[in-house]
């Protein structure tokens, strides 16, 4: 089983930048695919970003490309989210989570772990 923790999150304005950290215990998830998602109040899960195992490969959604950047530490089994030039409409609980497949990797039941989530906040 794996346990997945997310950290980082807070209350900032716009254009601040954050980084969300994702610590992964119980099992190794250094062969995993790990994605970044987000759910704002009243609205359905989003894909944010997802790196392959090795790192070499990143996704990302259209409205957080070349502001968001993801990035893993296999050996502290650890993903980040490095966020930029924040908006309102960042504004959401992200958890983080990992996945067996490398295809597919926009897709919430792709995954097979999530961690509680922590909230973002951008004010205007």
């Amino acid at each position: 089983q794996v346990q997945l923790v997310e950290s980082g999150g807070g209350s900032v304005q716009t254009g601040a930048s954050l980084r969300l950290s994702c610590a992964a215990s119980g099992r190794t998830v250094s062969r995993t695919t790990m994605g970044w998602f987000r759910q704002a109040l009243g609205k359905e899960r989003e894909f944010v970003a997802a790196i392959a195992w090795s790192g070499g490969t990143t996704y990302y959604a259209d409205s957080v490309k070349g502001r968001f950047t993801i990035s893993r530490d296999n050996a502290k089994n650890t993903v980040y989210l490095q966020m930029n030039s924040l908006k309102p409409e960042d504004t959401a609980v992200y958890y983080c989570a990992t996945s067996t497949t490398t295809y597919s990797v926009r897709d919430p039941p792709r995954y097979d772990h999530w961690g509680q989530g922590t909230q973002v906040t951008v004010s205007s």
